[in-house]
């Protein structure tokens, strides 16, 4: 048995593939992660989400920022943008039940045995773990209840910026929801700058990747994210991201959990280069 972890595909499937391939999975005895945008912006989106649904308790994946706009356009809450490609999806006799299953999906996954959670984007530095995964399963049991199109109604913008315990209702999901699929950097003070996407060399003033905000709660978890193709492949101490940029023409990044962290890749012709 093997236990994979993998970065974000957006609908680059024969690259998925060729990854798997590579790794000699075996979905009988093998288990896959997905760190979210399993769809958008590559050309099979809807093979991606077919296959991953298909190997049931052999993957786990958690919501990407891609994955719930495609929620928010199929329930007419948002307009698709026009470099996306989900339609496929949304066109597909088995949407219905694709868009179900999607709802169901974590937005955090944490292995007490392997030691390592997985989330799409980021924590704030107030969250450990047990504040993370309570979080996490607030906009979860939202996003899975018959009302969740309320939810996606108020689920865009940028604030609140700062965390605090007295947050309610839309503004408290909506601040968990953008850690944990839409965060990269934030200031000395853990406030939240949504609108900085670029490599660490390239931030501006005093804003810091999240993971090198001080005093931050979570620095004793071993935490797997994706989301910034920016940063690609990179590991430091408890830190591993696996966005390299499969979808700009970089590459399909597995890491191997279940023994010494082992790193894959397979090179990507790019369904979007920049």
């Amino acid at each position: 048995m093997a236990i994979y972890a993998i970065g974000d595909v957006q609908g680059c499937f024969d690259d998925l593939k060729r990854l798997l391939e590579k790794i000699r999975f075996n979905s009988d005895d093998d288990y896959l992660w997905f760190v979210g945008d399993l769809v958008n912006r590559g050309p099979q989106s809807l093979e991606v989400l077919r296959y991953v649904r298909s190997l049931q308790d052999h993957a786990v994946t958690v919501l990407g920022n891609h994955d719930l706009h495609l929620l928010a356009v199929a329930a007419g809450i948002r307009q698709a943008h026009c470099k996306d490609t989900i339609n496929s999806i949304l066109e597909a006799p088995d949407c219905d039940e694709l868009l179900k299953w999607l709802r169901g999906q974590p937005l955090l996954h944490h292995d007490t045995a392997l030691g390592y959670t997985m989330i799409h984007a980021g924590l704030p530095p107030q969250w450990g773990l047990t504040m993370a995964q309570s979080c996490a399963h607030e906009v979860e049991a939202t996003l899975r209840s018959s009302t969740y199109t309320d939810f996606l109604e108020h689920m865009y913008g940028n604030e609140p910026s700062c965390w605090s315990e007295s947050l309610v209702g839309w503004e408290r999901l909506r601040f968990i929801v953008n850690c944990l699929t839409r965060l990269r950097y934030c200031n000395p003070d853990g406030s939240l700058v949504l609108a900085e996407k670029g490599a660490p060399s390239e931030q501006l003033n005093e804003h810091m990747p999240w993971f090198n905000a001080p005093h931050r709660a979570s620095v004793n978890m071993r935490i797997i994210f994706g989301h910034w193709s920016a940063l690609g492949q990179y590991s430091q101490e408890g830190i591993y991201a696996l966005d390299s940029g499969c979808l700009w023409g970089g590459t399909l990044t597995a890491l191997r959990l279940d023994s010494n962290p082992e790193w894959y890749n397979v090179e990507c012709a790019g369904a979007c280069i920049p």
